[in-house]
């Protein structure tokens, strides 16, 4: 009988305790299009603690109102479903008020093009190797989100073979985004939604390498610029598109600015060599601030040994891609991307995913898969570094810290990054 009592009154507590974690989160959704209440659109709960499990689901009323519950004090995200396009927000525990503004959407908006399109080339004993970073800029008036099966396409030589791939929206939450067969080999198209700002694609690929190739790259929209890097070991001969650009001390850059897609972007890479690492490690801090805060002051530039520090350009002629240099010069900036993916989307064990069926063109959560040369220890280091990873980003778009703490505490953990998986080239 005793034991009886006891077990209520656990139970009892148990539940008073579990009230007492949920809560009740209210918010508007805003129609950034036309300024209006976003009426009818799915409001869904996402808990992170659970690797990306629904943990509720609502739809706002016709003043764009909603209220979800929150069964438990742990990480949340609330994502809104806007003519099949999804828009994320942060809940961290404790919040009472979310709000999020979408856009609407069209297969094809005005205001969209590449702003750089930068291939970053090495060659060794097992091939060409090349990572690849596409700048896109959402500038539509009024601001709308392109988004279809071809959102963004793209073109990779035919014998590639892609290795990994990641995706990062204007309010920086990456995801593993894995690009789709769109139409001839080498053409392929990532489904994901390009909102109002700025886009990030990151791709990955090895290439058959008998000591010289030639590309035969296309692009599909207007590219403010396009980019190749080498190491200076290497050869480049290229179409007259191309000029040599003064970008990094220790690599070679060539340069073809205001490109149209019907341009001969042809070259040839002969030789073999690397692109340096030490240095972007030894430097990662301040190339990552250097890198938020576009060109910096030309009086400082002479003595700042980061990576791309101490060019000074002239007034008169600003690097076009200073802004982007902390993403193209590392060799890991993938591997960071897809590691933030891995931790956002990772679910402990035994864990079963979502059964909802989500719609075709909303991007699935999926696991990011590291590129196996990132080292046998990759999954503690990752456990380690998830509440780290994560608490960064939240507190960045919370504004609890400013762009620059945000590009140094994430270098810093780059570096140690780095140093955890041996110095060894990962992607």
């Amino acid at each position: 009988m005793r034991s009886g009592a006891a077990f209520v009154l656990a139970a009892s507590l148990l539940a008073s305790f579990a009230a007492a974690q949920a809560a009740t989160v209210t918010g508007n959704v805003t129609n950034k299009t036309n300024n209006k209440p976003a009426a009818g659109d799915d409001v869904v709960l996402i808990a992170l603690a659970q690797g990306m499990q629904e943990a509720g689901r609502t739809k706002t009323d016709a003043k764009g109102h909603f209220s979800i519950e929150v069964p438990d004090g742990g990480m949340h995200l609330v994502r809104v479903d806007h003519e099949k396009a999804a828009y994320f927000e942060p809940l961290p525990p404790g919040t009472n008020t979310v709000n999020v503004d979408v856009y609407d959407v069209e297969p094809k908006v005005a205001g969209v093009s590449t702003e750089a399109d930068v291939m970053r080339i090495e060659a060794g004993p097992q091939g060409l190797h090349v990572v690849q970073n596409y700048f896109v800029k959402n500038e539509s008036t009024p601001p709308k989100t392109q988004f279809s099966k071809a959102a963004y396409e793209i073109f990779v030589q035919p014998d590639a073979k892609i290795e990994a791939s990641a995706a990062m929206g204007p309010q920086g939450m990456p995801v593993a985004s894995s690009p789709i067969p769109a139409g001839d080999k080498g053409h392929y198209a990532f489904v994901f939604p390009i909102r109002p700002g700025e886009t990030r694609f990151q791709l990955s690929y090895t290439l058959p390498y008998s000591g010289s190739y030639k590309f035969t790259p296309r692009i599909f929209m207007p590219a403010d610029n396009v980019a190749i890097m080498l190491p200076k070991s290497m050869k480049f001969e290229g179409s007259p598109a191309f000029a040599a650009a003064d970008v990094e001390a220790s690599a070679q850059t060539f340069l073809a600015k205001n490109v149209q897609p019907s341009q001969n972007l042809e070259f040839t890479v002969s030789g073999t060599g690397a692109m340096p690492r030490d240095s972007q490690q030894a430097g990662g801090a301040a190339g990552a601030q250097g890198a938020q805060q576009g060109s910096g002051d030309q009086t400082s530039a002479a003595s700042d040994n980061r990576p791309g520090g101490g060019l000074g350009n002239p007034i008169d002629t600003p690097d076009p891609l200073q802004k982007y240099k902390w993403w193209i010069l590392s060799g890991l900036a993938i591997l960071l991307v897809i590691a933030a993916a891995f931790l956002l989307r990772s679910k402990p064990a035994g864990t079963a995913p979502a059964t909802a069926a989500p719609s075709p063109l909303t991007p699935t959560p999926q696991f990011a898969v590291l590129p196996k040369t990132a080292g046998a220890g990759r999954e503690g280091l990752l456990a380690a570094l998830k509440e780290e990873l994560f608490a960064l980003e939240t507190e960045r778009l919370e504004g609890k810290i400013t762009e620059a703490e945000y590009a140094e505490l994430k270098a810093a953990l780059e570096t140690v990054l780095r140093r955890a998986l041996g110095r060894q080239p990962v992607v």
